[in-house]
């Protein structure tokens, strides 16, 4: 067992870990962050996407040992004081998902990119999005909501 101490949506959490564990089983079993979703368990269907350190990653590849001292943010964190952020929000209003098994991840995987890239055009999103895989929605209204939150992460990049 090892004792790690990442910084999770904003907490630094100490935890003991074995060795070879991932960080998805890690987030969901013993820190009861069940947002985060296990699905494919070979990185392939982005239902486990976090963001480590500023980066989309997938937990289900990560080991928890790895992510001592990083900082994580699950889809728990997203929202801040009981209030859906502009992303989810967007989500919400385009119906951008069915069963929501995959949504933890690609609201993950969106947020990572429009920090990054808040001005990031329909190509670029569908690009970044085709890394996760739903089965439910058709992908239409996920890229909707996405490019009407961009604004919202536009103006947060600004200061506004």
């Amino acid at each position: 067992m090892t004792s790690i101490t990442p910084i999770i949506n904003g907490v630094a959490v100490t935890v003991e870990v074995p060795d070879r564990v991932t960080l998805a089983d890690t987030l969901r079993d013993k820190l009861r962050l069940t947002g985060t979703h296990v699905a494919c368990e070979h990185g392939v269907c982005g239902a486990c996407t976090v963001i480590v350190d500023g980066l989309a990653v997938r937990s289900c590849l990560m080991l928890a040992v790895q992510a001592d001292g990083a900082a994580i943010t699950t889809v728990e964190g997203l929202s801040k004081n009981g209030k859906l952020s502009a992303l989810q929000d967007a989500f919400r209003r385009h119906h951008a998902l069915q069963c929501g098994f995959c949504t933890s991840g690609i609201l993950t995987t969106m947020h990572a990119l429009l920090l990054e890239e808040p001005d990031a055009g329909e190509h670029r999103i569908r690009e970044v999005l085709s890394g996760n895989l739903c089965r439910c929605t058709g992908y239409i209204p996920i890229v909707e909501a996405v490019l009407e939150a961009r604004a919202a992460y536009a103006q947060a990049e600004s200061g506004a």
